[in-house]
């Protein structure tokens, strides 16, 4: 399994590339793929990183695992492709933003549009093993994610961050919020969207910070 990434990305993790952590987390990875069904699919892992290089990231809204069902993950946080049913998770973030901005139900749960627009869907951990949630957790991913997460916090000013849930909120450390938007709420989940996500309005928040610096905002 060759790591393709985007330019932009290959060259502000270059370090990272080189250090022993990701070549273990590579081999760990390889091995998984051969030996389980492992999603999302090997091409698509990196999906996230070739719809939005560094240079675009506007909006980085984080996830924790890739969806562990069939056909679901194809490597951006919260989305799935066309023809698959939304996800709850999914489902109340569609809710919300029908509430917040009026935009009514997309048609899908392909969120493409939006990673072509700006917004850096990652997920902490890149790949799972099916049916098994958290099967890749502690492997290294999540050290590389905070290699990322830093790289946009120093080379991008004004990016807004969407952190729904303890685990999203801990990368929160990581951030200067002197150059940059960080949002909180509970996590999107029926378990827990109830006691806060819903209603808590990030997505009109999220454009209305990035007009204010002069940069488009996203069409959700």
């Amino acid at each position: 399994m060759e790591v393709k990434i985007e330019n932009s990305w290959k060259n502000a993790l270059s370090e990272t590339f080189s250090q022993k952590f990701f070549s273990d987390l590579i081999s760990f990875v390889k091995d998984e793929y051969r030996s389980h069904l492992v999603f999302p699919p090997g091409k698509e892992i990196f999906n996230a990183f070739w719809h939005c290089p560094l240079e675009k990231v506007k909006v980085v809204i984080l996830g924790q695992d890739p969806y562990h069902g069939p056909g679901q993950a194809h490597g951006l946080s919260f989305s799935v492709r066309a023809g698959i049913p939304f996800p709850p998770s999914l489902l109340n973030i569609l809710k919300e933003i029908r509430q917040d901005i009026g935009k009514d139900m997309p048609p899908d749960g392909d969120l493409t549009r939006w990673a072509d627009q700006g917004v850096f869907l990652l997920n902490a951990t890149l790949t799972v093993r099916a049916h098994q949630a958290g099967s890749h957790q502690n492997k290294g991913w999540e050290q590389f994610t905070d290699e990322v997460i830093k790289v946009i916090n120093q080379q991008r000013e004004n990016v807004v961050f969407l952190l729904w849930g303890a685990y999203a909120q801990k990368k929160s450390a990581l951030i200067d919020e002197n150059r940059h938007l960080v949002l909180k709420a509970p996590h999107p989940s029926p378990l827990s969207a109830h006691r806060g996500f819903l209603g808590c309005g990030h997505f009109s928040k999220a454009n209305q910070f990035l007009e204010s610096k002069g940069i488009n905002p996203i069409d959700w």
